[in-house]
């Protein structure tokens, strides 16, 4: 439909029915069916889709007024933005980022324009998505969205893109600098967020660990480690003092979770020995925690226990005299923290209220809930270390159990019964053995 020059004046409008020489119609699977009325030069210029739809190699529908008629079907989400769209063809200027108000907007308008051929609207959607932040919903729709459009939208995904080994290393490296550095009280979060996000690198879930530990990795998280026992150990030697107590009991919070990284690179060893060696000092000075925060006992058993495990299923070798070493100072210790935390039971059904803060002295009341899965891993370790120490070693420990009052916990019943058909069969065995021995050797 040919304009006069006075009507080329004025602003077209969409919508504009008396102008109009072509109807765009949204339809979608739903039953939506809108007809607005549009003006062909305008929409070509701005949509490749329309440009192609309008070309005279292309067939389309007469309606009423001899007006063409493009249809466009889409789904329901996308209804809007595609009046939307339409309507920023006949915007002055150049669609900007304040046209699209959030990320959700710009994800829906993009995923239109993208359709459509609309190349400016495309760039100015991207540079948008590209720059501001998302929300986890807005992120996998962008997901969802932008890999289906190739190059011209790949940038959205930079953030997302995996990174090289190296970098790798060097965050991972960084975090555990700084998580076993043992920071102050202020900067608690800030540590206990990168262990958790070491912790989440080296674990197998959906997907395959961040990070697979190598030579080099296991080097710097041993050394690290080492060095955050070696801080342990010199805090060990003040701890008297009440000030101290706090240093105490966050250097423990750290090496539970430190144990458990060393575990899962296996890697342990070290951790071992020094625990084993320093075991005396840190009953010594657990006790006298005990009394001033009531938490770090339970603390203290909580890395016992991983550290026990690990010898009595042989993932670390000691020698029976550091074996037996361990079983004597830390079955007296497990066994009074246990009659003490079953006596609080007794007032508060799972629970012992103890008086604490988050610096680790005086403060108000927290509940330490008496956790099974630690007293079970220590008694099943204590049985099995017990089973593996020469005989004479397990009979002197059987006897104080059998003599103490705490007989209860732990239940040593098992190493006892192994230990009387032991000793009943010794000589019998033993000597089948020596006699086979006699035969083979010609005897």
């Amino acid at each position: 439909m040919e304009l006069s020059d006075n009507e080329s004046k004025e602003p077209i409008k969409i919508g504009d029915r008396s102008t109009s020489d072509v109807v765009v119609r949204i339809r979608t699977h739903e039953g939506r069916d809108e007809w607005i009325y549009c003006h062909s030069h305008i929409i070509v210029k701005k949509s490749k889709y329309f440009a192609d739809r309008l070309s005279e190699s292309w067939p389309t529908c007469q309606i009423l007024d001899s007006r063409n008629c493009v249809e466009v079907h889409c789904e329901e989400r996308d209804f809007d933005y595609q009046i939307t769209v339409l309507r920023f063809f006949y915007a002055q200027s150049d669609v900007t980022v304040t046209d699209f108000c959030n990320v959700a907007n710009a994800i829906g308008i993009l995923r239109v324009a993208f359709e459509l051929g609309c190349p400016q609207i495309i760039s100015t959607c991207v540079g948008y998505l590209e720059a501001v932040p998302w929300e986890e919903s807005e992120e996998e729709e962008i997901l969802k969205t932008i890999p289906k459009m190739g190059s011209q939208a790949e940038q959205v995904l930079a953030r997302l893109q995996p990174v090289n080994r190296g970098t790798v290393v060097k965050i991972f490296v960084s975090a555990i600098r700084f998580a076993t550095s043992s920071p102050g009280y202020e900067m608690k979060d800030l540590k206990t967020s990168a262990q958790e996000q070491i912790e989440y690198m080296l674990t197998e879930d959906d997907d395959a660990p961040l990070l697979t530990a190598d030579d080099e990795v296991k080097s710097e998280v041993r050394d690290c480690v080492n060095g955050l026992l070696a801080r342990f150990v010199n805090v060990l030697e003040s701890v008297d003092e009440e000030t101290k107590m706090g240093l105490f009991e966050a250097h423990l919070s750290d090496l539970s979770w430190a144990f458990q990284i060393v575990a899962k690179l296996e890697i342990w060893g070290d951790f071992v020995d020094t625990w084993a060696e320093a075991s005396v000092k840190i009953v010594r000075v657990a006790e006298v925690a005990f009394l001033l925060t009531g938490v770090a006992k339970l603390k203290v058993l909580e890395v016992t226990a991983k550290v026990l495990e690990t010898v009595a299923y042989g993932s670390v070798v000691l020698p029976s005299v550091k074996r037996l070493h361990l079983v004597k100072v830390w079955l007296a210790f497990v066994r009074l923290v246990k009659s003490s935390v079953d006596d609080s039971v007794a007032v508060s059904d799972d629970s012992v209220v103890v008086s604490d803060d988050d610096n680790g002295g005086g403060g108000g009341d927290v509940a330490v809930k008496s956790d099974d899965e630690v007293w079970q891993t220590l008694e099943g370790a204590f049985v099995l270390m017990i089973l593996a120490l020469p005989s004479s070693d397990q009979a002197e420990i059987l006897t104080e159990w059998l003599e103490n009052k705490q007989i209860r916990y732990p239940d040593l019943t098992e190493a006892f019964e192994v230990w009387c058909y032991r000793s009943k069969v010794a000589k019998r065995r033993l000597g089948l053995l020596d006699g086979d021995s006699r035969k083979t050797n010609g005897v």
